[in-house]
């Protein structure tokens, strides 16, 4: 397995914001999905698949970070996630 540096892991957190406000703008309409929690899920677990795909693509996982590095995952994810959020109740 790979180490990632700070940079790498910034953009791939980069894109994976970029993917789940598409996410969100283009494919949410066509979802069955009921209310705001059953939808905050959905997209925490689609945050969780493509951060763990694009780790692999670089050889890496999420097992692999370290400490630093997972805390700025945890606070990047619950950062999107919250704009999501109030995007979805305005």
């Amino acid at each position: 397995m790979t180490v990632l540096n700070e940079q790498t892991l910034n953009d791939i957190l980069q894109y994976l914001e970029k993917s789940i406000n598409n996410l969100m703008s283009d494919g949410l309409d066509n979802l069955e999905i009921n209310g705001g929690e059953e939808m905050k899920k959905f997209l925490e677990n689609q945050f969780d698949i493509r951060l763990e795909n694009l780790l692999i693509s670089k050889s890496s996982s999420i097992h692999h970070l370290e400490s630093g590095m997972k805390n700025l995952v945890i606070q990047k994810k619950q950062e999107i996630i919250s704009k999501i959020s109030k995007q979805m109740n305005n």
